[in-house]
């Protein structure tokens, strides 16, 4: 499958599988939003701590805004190759394109680990 013109870098599958847990535990202690509208709101206003991004989105153009949008409001954010995976995750049965972690809860520290690693694949 040709890379979709929002991924910005390769994610390694460590990184992709602790991205699935933070989102689970957000999911289960925090808060999480789920779809591209609510996901472009909290980050226009501030809100989002952390953006993952599905890799098998289509169209594409979906999701294009979404890195320029976490880069100007300097949002960290994610990808993972499967929207079913990150719909499961999130607690949706279908897919979902993208999710913003609100409040990490009890992914505290996990997220500001993974923060750190995904500054050093940009």
């Amino acid at each position: 499958m040709a890379k979709n013109i929002y991924v910005n870098f390769e994610m390694p599958a460590e990184l992709v599988d602790k991205t699935y847990e933070i989102v689970e535990l957000s999911r289960d202690t925090g808060r999480v939003r789920k779809g591209t509208n609510e996901v472009t709101k909290v980050v226009e206003r501030g809100e989002a701590k952390l953006v993952v991004m599905a890799e098998d989105v289509s169209p594409p153009e979906i999701l294009a805004h979404i890195p320029l949008l976490c880069e100007e409001r300097d949002v960290p954010y994610a990808y993972v190759p499967s929207k079913q995976e990150l719909g499961g995750a999130a607690g949706v049965k279908a897919g979902t394109a993208s999710i913003a972690v609100t409040n990490p809860g009890k992914s505290g520290e996990m997220l500001a680990t993974l923060t750190k690693s995904l500054s050093k694949l940009k």
